[in-house]
């Protein structure tokens, strides 16, 4: 079979994702020519499919990739009932995978609960969680999800938007493990006009999400009642590939990538401070509600993006929430103390200093305060 330039990347690319996830070829006999079945128990790979067209291309190439390797493949389709005959949707999409070869094929219609973060946050989590039970239960290896370069594009730029520093601009991984399931993204250097093209070679149909604004014209800027990805995708992005002269969607996918590596080592050497920095807890620190003693000579001496760093870490992981203005004030007793007090943080957490220590606590519970 002849492959098009899209379809052969595509193929490439899903084929080095899962063999660097440990899904190679289960056998011989997937390399020669012919149609051969996966054995009953081989390794299940499970698509997540919205219907859209880039979940649609990837159903398309997992079918081709799974039967090269020997790996059973499915797919999972998450109805969350937002849109217009989102029920219909999905089921179209999920007679399409079924064509296509994929077993099992599930729809799972989901509701969407409402926390404040946001419907698009809201929607997110739902969908995941739901992705989570499916692979369960039918003890899927890795569900692969269809996010394209254009989507890392937008992610950096909206990391930009909501926050500051080098986490904000990573991006998405191609590996990640939630729930102790792992997720692949294999499709982060192929671009939506890819996956497209993907779609119209192999016969696909695919449904347009209306909220991506893809029906409103390019001179036109979405309301404000948009999805703020949406936005992005619609109007700021092409706004700055015109200012720049160039494609600004492949520069900051390309930048992402470069900044979650940078990141990754700092996190790495930021774990190896723990042994160094965290002095041996006293007899009634739990009685007192102290969690971490710091050392604040040895804290001094590291360079200040890697204290930092393995500040927001620490907190994280005594489930301390903190914004930047109290990491901040937490690094400055180790930079600039003189005696002022440490920051307050939600839930009745603080910290502060006496002499060479620094006190992560519970609120009102210090000895000698």
């Amino acid at each position: 079979m002849v492959y098009s330039a899209q379809m052969k990347k595509a193929v490439g690319a899903l084929r080095s994702c899962l063999e660097d996830a440990g899904l190679r070829r289960q056998d011989g006999r997937f390399a020669r020519h012919g149609r051969h079945r996966p054995d009953p128990d081989a390794p299940l790979i499970l698509v997540a499919c919205s219907g859209g067209r880039d979940s649609m291309a990837l159903a398309a190439v997992s079918a081709k990739v799974s039967a090269m390797l020997g790996l059973r493949c499915g797919a999972v389709l998450i109805d969350h009932g937002l849109a217009k005959n989102s029920d219909r949707i999905s089921l179209k999409a999920a007679t399409d995978c079924r064509r296509m070869g994929l077993d099992p094929v599930r729809v799972r219609p989901i509701h969407v609960p409402r926390t404040g973060a946001g419907l698009e946050a809201d929607a997110r989590e739902a969908r995941y969680e739901a992705l989570g039970e499916e692979a369960r239960q039918v003890n899927a290896s890795v569900i692969l999800l269809a996010h394209t370069m254009d989507d890392q594009a937008e992610t950096a730029l909206i990391g930009l938007i909501r926050s500051r520093g080098l986490d904000a601009i990573t991006g998405m991984d191609i590996r990640m493990n939630r729930g102790g399931l792992e997720y692949l993204r294999p499709f982060l250097g192929m671009t939506r006009q890819d996956t497209t093209q993907i779609c119209l070679q192999q016969g696909l149909s695919w449904w347009d999400d209306p909220t991506n604004g893809d029906g409103y014209p390019a001179d036109h800027t979405l309301p404000d009642d948009f999805p703020l990805r949406s936005r992005v995708r619609h109007d700021l992005l092409p706004a700055l590939s015109r200012f720049a002269g160039h494609d600004m969607v492949r520069s900051l996918a390309q930048g992402a990538d470069m900044a979650r590596r940078d990141a990754a080592y700092l996190n790495r050497q930021a774990a190896a401070l723990v042994d160094q920095v965290i002095d041996a807890p006293e007899p009634d620190d739990a009685a007192h509600g102290i969690l971490v003693r710091l050392n604040a000579r040895r804290l001094r001496d590291q360079d200040p993006a890697l204290r930092l760093r393995f500040m927001v870490h620490l907190l994280t992981d005594l489930g301390i929430q903190a914004d930047s203005s109290q990491i901040r004030a937490l690094d400055s007793l180790v930079s600039d103390w003189h005696g002022q007090r440490g920051p307050a943080f939600p839930s009745s957490y603080s910290a502060f200093r006496k002499s060479q220590v620094i006190l992560i606590c519970n609120d009102g519970h210090h000895a000698n305060r």
